[in-house]
């Protein structure tokens, strides 16, 4: 048996666990991944986005089950083009990061958390709006499963690892938006480990929130607190 009969074997490996089909230890292992990403994302390390892009190349084979034949058989063109999109986006964020951490070793972390601005939002909004729309046509024309609830998770997603890449508080709750259209999705779809991710994800996403939205209190207030004056001053 060579390398690649191997290889090929590892990537065709399934899980039977009476659920009427077999799931792909592949979508397991990528879920695992992305888990992996949030978690080190929570904490703000720049290890969030080369592992999250590990998890991406995995996932992009399981949402083509016609394509790849897997066994649930179903194209979602939206949560496979995703992944690719989210390689472009990892490696923005994986380059912005690093550099915030070369530049603030003393923190060894990759990026300050903020809100957005005034204007950040209404470009979210509006880009929220017209991806959704054109991502909808796009994907009804390709036959993807779902084309309405798989257009916003494929633009959600893309907004909130934007948001996540110039450290907005807010991409965390677009990736709420993103769970609550996923999870019913993928359970429809048979995707049981990837619906049980999004809403492991879902809840752990309110926890990023408030740690993020805490870093980012704390760090405000120290910018305010007053310089402290030299002995005798005064």
């Amino acid at each position: 048996m060579d390398f690649a009969e191997i290889w090929l074997r590892l990537l065709d490996a399934q899980l039977d666990v009476g659920l009427g089909k077999p799931i792909l230890w592949r979508e397991i292992i990528g879920n695992g991944f992305g888990l992996a990403s949030a978690l080190l994302g929570m904490r703000r390390k720049v290890w969030a986005w080369p592992i999250g892009i590990v998890g991406n190349i995995l996932l992009f084979t399981v949402f083509l089950g016609g394509v790849f034949h897997t066994p649930q058989n179903l194209d979602m063109w939206g949560q496979a083009g995703r992944q690719v999109f989210f390689l472009i986006m990892s490696s923005y964020g994986w380059v912005k990061w690093a550099a915030y951490r070369n530049r603030h070793q003393e923190e060894n972390v990759g990026v300050s958390p903020r809100w957005a601005s005034g204007r950040e939002r209404l470009l979210l909004l509006a880009a929220a709006v017209i991806g959704w729309v054109a991502c909808y046509y796009i994907l009804a024309a390709l036959g993807s499963w779902g084309p309405a609830a798989d257009a916003w998770i494929l633009v959600g997603s893309l907004l909130a690892t934007y948001g996540m890449a110039r450290g907005w508080i807010e991409f965390w709750l677009i990736w709420i938006a993103v769970d609550l259209v996923g999870v019913p999705l993928l359970l429809l779809a048979q995707y049981y480990p990837s619906a049980l991710m999004y809403g492991f994800y879902g809840a752990f996403c309110l926890i990023g929130f408030w740690q993020w939205l805490r870093v980012y209190r704390k760090e405000k207030s120290a910018d305010m607190s007053p310089e402290p004056q030299p002995a005798g001053v005064g």
